[in-house]
């Protein structure tokens, strides 16, 4: 069936394409609409397919992107406005300008496709596939990478789709949906390729690409929900290690796993009496604590997760950083005078940190936005048996961050085919099983303690042996099929 045209009324389908955007951030948590999602991307097809030239396909494709960011990630001008002190007049037009850099992506992917738009159905259906996943990978990639909200997001259990995450990984996940959303309306016989797009998913999702070994361990994910305005100030200090210290002890297991940053002081100075009570009450049950902290000094300093109790002592320095939240990017210095963010200038841990030795497992450890970058994750594998994702998301307020970075994290248990623990601050501390499943969860600004029993996984996935490759593969042979309709 052919795409019909839109009137050739540029602030009218501007305006259309910033609602198709917007709309397209229900598809992702909190609201869940999944199924929503091949009617906002044939929405988008439309707009690319109908415009009169690369140009305006390239404009519309940014108004998209703009309804699309500004909307799904607002929790920006809450971290930088509400708790990074910036100014209102400074802050609102510094989100819209990262809301528009990322917009730029699919401005591109759209004029591409206009410049050298493929004649037959399929050949357009393959490069707008194609060229939606790559937009979504370049963006995860290039510079420091921000991939959040990729289209395979949106795709996490129950979506049939799911099932194509252990193969090919977040961004080929993207790929199928979009292809499976524009051969759907585009292709003759389009609505039996999507049924088989859909069935091949389920039948992927009933694959047990790893296995459980080994005895079950008992877990304790503590979330302190401190607020992030009395964090870093010193006189709520000593509260804070009474509330861990507190939580710790009513909640025993094996291995108890506290937040990033959730004893907020260079660990030289905190309080030895503290670190002494933690370490003998993981001893008393044989097991360990992680926590998140900062170490070094004043020169240098990294955001870390220590552990301390029957193990030998061992610790993880986060690697890949947060511009502007953890480290001030070259020629931006000016950016501290507007805000007040505390530990802004970390160092960078190692990169292929080996997993930790806790509770007779072998966990591998990341904090907060590391989770969002599958291919780092995988480079744990298969050592580990077990992710551990420490985060603080106050920053973010009662925001759009806590439940998309818990979607995240289910496609990362996807991906490698491994539980995942997630202690948080003030949310979403999690289970997630290895099949996308969250096990179990504490609800959102709440303080308490989640306790499970979990066990480590062997085995590797196809897309933790091979990361994005496959992926590309598969997105560069859907262009040149597409390139071929076009001759």
């Amino acid at each position: 069936m052919p795409i019909p045209h839109l009137p050739e009324r540029p602030a009218l389908r501007a305006t259309l394409a910033a609602l198709t955007g917007a709309a397209g951030v229900l598809v992702f948590e909190p609201f869940g609409l999944f199924w929503l999602a091949p009617g906002v991307l044939l929405a988008l097809f439309w707009l690319w397919d109908s415009a009169p030239g690369a140009r305006q396909a390239a404009r519309e494709s940014f108004a998209f992107g703009m309804g699309f960011f500004l909307l799904g990630v607002s929790w920006i001008y809450v971290s930088l406005s509400v708790f990074g002190g910036m100014p209102v007049w400074m802050a609102a037009p510094a989100t819209a300008l990262f809301c528009a850099a990322l917009a730029l992506y699919y401005a591109l992917a759209a004029f591409v496709y206009r410049r050298w738009r493929p004649q037959g159905a399929l050949g357009r259906a393959l490069a707008f596939a194609a060229l939606i996943a790559l937009a979504d990978w370049l963006r995860g990639w290039l510079g420091t990478g921000f991939p959040w909200l990729a289209w395979g997001y949106s795709q996490a259990p129950p979506s049939p789709l799911a099932g194509y995450a252990p193969v090919l990984g977040v961004y080929g996940l993207g790929f199928v949906l979009a292809l499976a959303s524009a051969v759907l309306f585009q292709v003759r016989r389009g609505a039996l390729a999507a049924a088989g797009c859909l069935a091949l998913g389920a039948a992927l999702g009933s694959v047990a690409w790893t296995r459980p070994v080994g005895e079950s361990v008992s877990v304790a994910l503590v979330q302190g929900n401190v607020p992030q305005e009395l964090k870093w100030r010193p006189e709520h200090f000593a509260a804070t290690l009474v509330r861990y210290r507190q939580l710790v002890a009513e909640n025993p297991a094996r291995l108890i796993v506290l937040p990033e940053t959730a004893v907020p002081a260079f660990l030289d100075a905190v309080p030895p009496e503290f670190l002494d009570d933690l370490e003998a009450l993981a001893l008393a049950r044989g097991g360990d604590i992680l926590f998140g902290t900062v170490t070094g000094d004043s020169e240098r300093y990294w955001n870390s997760a220590v552990s301390l109790g029957a193990s030998a002592s061992q610790a993880y320095s986060k690697s890949h950083l947060v511009p502007f939240g953890e480290f001030i990017p070259p020629g931006f210095s000016w950016f501290l005078r507007w805000a007040d963010i505390p530990m802004s200038e970390f160092a960078r841990g190692p990169q292929g940190q080996r997993p930790l030795a806790l509770a007779g497992l072998k966990v591998a450890v990341d904090i907060c936005y590391e989770d969002v970058f599958g291919e780092e994750i995988i480079r744990s594998l298969p050592e580990a048996g077990v992710l551990a994702n420490l985060s603080n998301t106050a920053w973010y307020g009662r925001s759009f961050a806590q439940p998309q970075h818990l979607q995240i994290a289910r496609l990362r248990a996807l991906e490698t085919g491994r539980p995942i623990l997630r202690a948080t601050n003030t949310g979403m501390t999690a289970v997630v099983m290895p099949d996308g499943r969250v096990a179990a969860s504490l609800p959102a600004f709440s303080q308490g303690v989640l306790r499970a029993e979990i066990r480590a996984y062997e085995g590797m996935t196809p897309y933790a042996s091979s990361g994005n490759l496959a992926f590309l593969a598969l997105a560069c042979a859907a262009l040149v099929v597409a390139r071929v309709f076009r001759r």
